[in-house]
C-alpha cells in the first residue's frame, strides 16, 4: 500500500471515529462542563500514548523545536476545542458541521499561500464537491436558525483555521519525530491547560454523580475519540498532504449522523446518502489528482 493510499485511509477512519466521538460528546456534554470533557479526552488520549512512546523509544522533538510543538499542541488541543464547544451554543449542530466542513478549502489555501503543496484545478474541484456533500447531508438542519446563529458560525470558522494551521505546520516535525512522540507532546500540553482551566473553575464536580452509561461514553472519547483518532491523524499528515488529511473531516459529521442513526434511531433522509457519496467522490478526484502526493 503506498503512502499515500495508507494515509488517506487512516485520516479517513481517523474522522469517522470522530464523528461518532461527537454521538458520545452529546450523550455527556449536559452533565459536565465542557472544556473539563475536552480534559477527559486529551488527558485519557495522552496517559494511553504514553508507555506505547516509551516502549517504541522513538526520538522526542528536539529541545529547540519544543516550543512550536507545545504551541501547535495548545493550537489543536486547547484553543481548538473551546472555539468548537463555545460555537455550538450560538448555531446549530448542522450549521456548525458545514462550518467546518471549509476546513480543506481552509487547508488548502494555507498549504498554498506557504508553499507548502500546489494548488491545482482537479484537487479544488475534489474540496468543493466533499464540501457540497457535507451541505447536502445537512440541508434538512440548516434552515433551522436561532437568533445570532451567526455568531456561532464564525466561532466555527476560527476552529477550523486553527486545526488548518495545525495540519500544514505541524507535517514537517511529525515527519521528523514520528507521529506517537508528537501527538503525545502537543497533546499533553493542550490537556494540561485545559486540566488547570477545568480544576480552577471546579468542572469535575459533576463526575461524583455520573452512572456507567456516562463513564462509558468517557471511556470512548479518551481511548478512541482521544488516543487512536489523533494517532491516526497524525500518522496521516506524516504520509500524505494537508489538504487530503484535512478532505477527511468531511467524513465527520456525515459519521455522526449514521452514529445517531444506529444508537438513537435518528432517521436516515436520502441527502444523507447522496451527501456521502459526493464526499467520497470528491476524495477520490483529490487524491488521484497527479499532485496530491
Amino acid at each position: 500500500m503506498s503512502a499515500l493510499l495508507s494515509g488517506l485511509l487512516a485520516a479517513i477512519v481517523s474522522s469517522a471515529m470522530g464523528g461518532a466521538a461527537i454521538g458520545a460528546t452529546r450523550f455527556v456534554a449536559g452533565a459536565i462542563d465542557p472544556l473539563a470533557l475536552g480534559s477527559l479526552r486529551f488527558g485519557i488520549g495522552f496517559v494511553l500514548l504514553l508507555p506505547l512512546a516509551m516502549r517504541r523509544r522513538q526520538n522526542w522533538p528536539r529541545p529547540r523545536a519544543m516550543p512550536k510543538v507545545v504551541g501547535l499542541g495548545l493550537l489543536f488541543f486547547a484553543a481548538f476545542p473551546v472555539l468548537f464547544n463555545l460555537s455550538l451554543h450560538f448555531t446549530t449542530a448542522a450549521r456548525g458541521a458545514l462550518a467546518l466542513s471549509t476546513l480543506p478549502l481552509l487547508t488548502m489555501a494555507i498549504a498554498a499561500l506557504l508553499g507548502v503543496e500546489r494548488l491545482t484545478a482537479r484537487k479544488s474541484a475534489g474540496v468543493l464537491l466533499a464540501m457540497g456533500g457535507v451541505g447536502m447531508a445537512l440541508v434538512s438542519g440548516l434552515a433551522a436558525a436561532p437568533a445570532g446563529a451567526w455568531r456561532g458560525d464564525l466561532t466555527m470558522l476560527g476552529a477550523a483555521l486553527c486545526m488548518a494551521f495545525y495540519s500544514v505546520w505541524s507535517r514537517p516535525m511529525i515527519r521528523e519525530t514520528g507521529p506517537i512522540p508528537f501527538t503525545l507532546v502537543a497533546m499533553g500540553s493542550g490537556a494540561l491547560c485545559l486540566v488547570a482551566v477545568s480544576a480552577w473553575r471546579g468542572g469535575y464536580a459533576p463526575m461524583a454523580s455520573f452512572d456507567s452509561g456516562q463513564w462509558l461514553a468517557i471511556a470512548y472519547l479518551g481511548v478512541f475519540g482521544g488516543a487512536v483518532v489523533f494517532f491516526l491523524w497524525s500518522y496521516a499528515l506524516a504520509r500524505t498532504t494537508p489538504t487530503l488529511v484535512a478532505l477527511s473531516v468531511t467524513v465527520n459529521p456525515i459519521a455522526a449522523a449514521f452514529a445517531g442513526w444506529a444508537l438513537m434511531n435518528e432517521p436516515v433522509r436520502w441527502s444523507l446518502v447522496a451527501g456521502l457519496l459526493m464526499v467520497f467522490a470528491g476524495i477520490a478526484i483529490s487524491s488521484t489528482s497527479p499532485h496530491a502526493a
